[in-house]
């Protein structure tokens, strides 16, 4: 077995309510059902009533083996007590897919007035709720969604962000319901379903490589780097940048959901390495940094650049602390860091893929295209630095893909996982052409 992937086999012996309401992706419903008894679950359905004008409760009712409730008061789910305290108990996690807009506002404000918002509320604190919202991207994007999105987080809800690409609308945006390998994954991650998990407690099953060979990156090599680098002036002092490391962590995760084994080489940041087939190497510095990716470069199939190295560092360290009494004023000579991405492309082999990232202060685009020119990488992904949602520190990005025929591809502003995904549907196809 050269590789297992999260969501491999890993809801053997859960019990999963699955919660649908009334978004037109309700009716990959059944598939989603499908799915997770595949993999081992025994499934609940609870829906909306306004989820029937797109996916039959009779479809979901043969598909699971159970009844499906779908009002607030059911005679065929009541076996002694509440049918809705007695389904929240029984359950190891609950999954809305797809949550409507409306679904969404019941449960941020506490309206409880359907089966499917009156189990999620009788979810014990120690079972996650996943939420994962499916809807037109101008409704997305409305303030209100975003409050609601905000608030259910701030209540512990774990929400799945929606996938960029057609609506339903016709409209190109983000509010897709997420493939549902992603959803099964998220599933795993939230029920704290590690790789080491599964190969110390799946040993009885028979888990077939060959299952997985549908991934687009299945077994490639991947290498992506991530975050600030820090150049000490002395024992407690440096040069270093806002970075947090979130993009960077972003594509790894992205990656190895995609079926790759992903070498995650990062800098200082306050980050859990996500789950899957991810080896970490932490850094300081840039000399770490670059250190670390020469050693690990000639073995990758994709490098992606993504971490905000520092382009400079002190000549000289104390050793110590300088003592602020001590001096008056103080001089810093510095000098260039090692170029990093122009070294990877000196020696990368025809069949590498090699991504940069270039975040500018001003004309992002024009900075961006001169910097794919002079490193010769395949593909830039280029952001602007103190804008709303783009750059460092926050959850979203702003970004646009320049590739080396000198294409550029803008986006709106999202989440920084869709942004991976973005970057990623790009380098499948780049895949391809190799």
């Amino acid at each position: 077995m050269a590789f297992l992937f999260e969501s491999i086999m890993n809801l053997v012996g859960k019990k999963i309510i699955l919660g649908v309401s009334g978004s037109i992706a309700a009716y990959k419903a059944p598939m989603i059902v499908r799915e997770l008894i595949k993999l081992g679950a025994e499934v609940r359905v609870v829906m909306t009533p306004s989820s029937e004008q797109f996916v039959s409760r009779t479809a979901l009712m043969n598909l699971s083996k159970h009844p499906v409730a779908m009002n607030m008061f059911e005679d065929e789910i009541q076996e002694g007590g509440s049918w809705h305290i007695q389904l929240a108990h029984w359950c190891d996690a609950m999954l809305i897919a797809p949550c409507s807009a409306t679904s969404l506002a019941r449960l941020a404000t506490g309206f409880y007035d359907t089966a499917l918002s009156v189990i999620a509320c009788a979810l014990p604190n120690n079972k996650p709720l996943l939420i994962a919202p499916a809807m037109d991207s101008d409704m997305w994007e409305h303030p209100a969604v975003q409050r609601n999105i905000q608030q259910l987080q701030a209540d512990g809800a774990i929400i799945i962000d929606p996938a960029y690409g057609e609506l339903a609308s016709g409209i190109i945006g983000k509010g897709r319901l997420p493939e549902i390998p992603d959803l099964m994954d998220h599933c795993a991650m939230a029920l704290g379903i590690t790789l080491d998990h599964l190969i110390h407690s799946q040993k009885d099953i028979d888990i077939h490589e060959e299952q997985f060979q549908s991934k687009p990156f299945y077994g490639k090599k991947v290498l992506i780097t991530a975050g600030p680098t820090y150049e000490r002036i002395d024992d407690v002092r440096f040069i270093g940048n806002y970075s947090s490391g979130k993009m960077g962590f972003s594509l790894a995760e992205t990656a190895s959901r995609l079926g790759a084994l992903v070498t995650l080489i990062s800098g200082p940041v306050a980050l859990k390495t996500p789950l899957g087939a991810i080896k970490r190497i932490s850094v300081e510095s840039a000399m770490d940094m670059y250190d670390a990716v020469m050693k690990e470069c000639q073995e990758q199939d994709i490098i992606i650049m993504s971490a905000a190295v520092a382009d400079f560092m002190p000549i000289n360290q104390y050793r110590g602390k300088i003592k602020k009494g001590e001096m008056k004023t103080m001089n810093l000579e510095l000098k260039k860091t090692p170029d990093i991405l122009s070294e990877i492309v000196k020696h990368k082999k025809k069949e590498q893929i090699v991504v940069g990232f270039a975040l500018e202060s001003e004309d992002p685009i024009e900075y961006g295209t001169k910097k794919l020119k002079e490193k010769g990488c395949d593909m830039i992904v280029i952001n602007q630095a103190n804008m709303p949602d783009s750059g460092f520190s926050g959850d979203n990005n702003t970004i646009s893909i320049l590739d080396s025929s000198m294409q550029l591809h803008a986006f709106p502003p999202m989440s920084k996982m869709s942004c991976a995904e973005v970057i990623f549907q790009y380098l499948i196809q780049l895949d391809d052409s190799k």
